[in-house]
């Protein structure tokens, strides 16, 4: 149970959403105007499904993808104030007399039955889990890392049209080993100017945990990258740097990276190969720690 931000009275039950979606026909998660969004769709139906006990929640995102960006493993949360909680006990459907479970557990297994059925009747969202989040559980400032895949079948690749739209099809032979190289000189803690476009106020310095090329049992190209978080088309601007027949060797993608400034040198990738695989956080105890000083970092932008 946390605060309501509201006042100092209503305690609210926070709900963790884990997310999948295929983001072709999205215009990115954010909620927009005029435009759909995976948070547009899922705000919608929260509306439907809670707008008669109060005002209807809105949802935090562990990572705010870009159009066209696909997810597997996106998270999300939600406060629920105790009418609604309670709310969610007449979508129960039960035989006869039986009574529905009450458990918060429970409830929040019908949400995500409910947003299902409403949010994912085009079959390109689906809440793959809803759960009673631990104490101090934040889905954007609790994360420790985020961990994004990017597929490109190139001509020395099996090219299956059902994975067209996530994977980025490519017409010459790639150089894996070369490309591998590129990635590897990039790990650790730099600013990442020359590979991120900027955003007034913020920070582009990042940790990058992980990235490596390799290719997958049907020839397909796959670059898995991983990092304390990403900065705006970061993801997409590293994987460019590394393909192409103007791949950039080892030391010139490093040689970038410290000049700090972004280049023409090479292009970004289409949003279309990209998903978002996990989000990882710290055990239940370290969660209220991380988000803290998660947020004083970002304040200090």
């Amino acid at each position: 149970m946390i605060d309501s931000p509201a006042g100092l009275h209503e305690k609210l039950t926070r709900i963790r959403l884990d997310i999948a979606y295929d983001g072709t026909a999205f215009s990115g998660w954010s909620r927009q105007p005029t435009l759909r969004t995976v948070q547009g769709e899922l705000e919608a139906a929260l509306a439907v499904i809670l707008g008669r006990y109060g005002t209807p929640p809105t949802l935090s995102v562990a990572g705010r993808t870009d159009a066209g960006v696909h997810a597997l493993g996106q998270v999300a949360h939600l406060d629920l104030t105790d009418e609604q909680l309670t709310g969610l006990d007449d979508s129960h459907r039960g035989k006869g007399n039986t009574k529905p479970d009450r458990s918060p557990e429970a409830r929040a297994a019908r949400l995500a039955r409910r947003l299902n059925g409403i949010a994912g009747t085009a079959g390109d969202i689906h809440v793959r889990a809803a759960s009673v989040a631990p104490v101090g559980f934040d889905a954007r400032f609790s994360a420790v890392w985020r961990r994004y895949e990017y597929r490109i079948a190139d001509r020395a690749s099996e090219k299956n049209p059902l994975l067209r739209a996530s994977t980025l099809w490519y017409p010459s032979e790639l150089d894996v080993a070369a490309m591998d190289a590129a990635a590897q000189s990039l790990l650790g803690l730099h600013d990442f100017a020359a590979y991120c476009k900027p955003r007034a106020g913020a920070t582009t310095i990042r940790t990058l945990q992980g990235f490596g090329w390799a290719r997958d049992d049907r020839g397909v190209l796959v670059a898995k990258l991983q990092a304390d978080a990403f900065c705006h088309s970061m993801v997409r601007a590293l994987v460019g740097a590394s393909v192409g027949e103007g791949t950039l060797e080892a030391g010139r993608a490093r040689e970038l990276l410290d000049a700090a400034q972004r280049t023409n040198e090479f292009k970004t990738v289409p949003a279309r190969g990209l998903v978002l695989v996990e989000v990882g956080y710290p055990d239940d105890a370290g969660l209220a720690a991380r988000a803290e000083q998660t947020r004083a970092r970002r304040d200090e932008e």
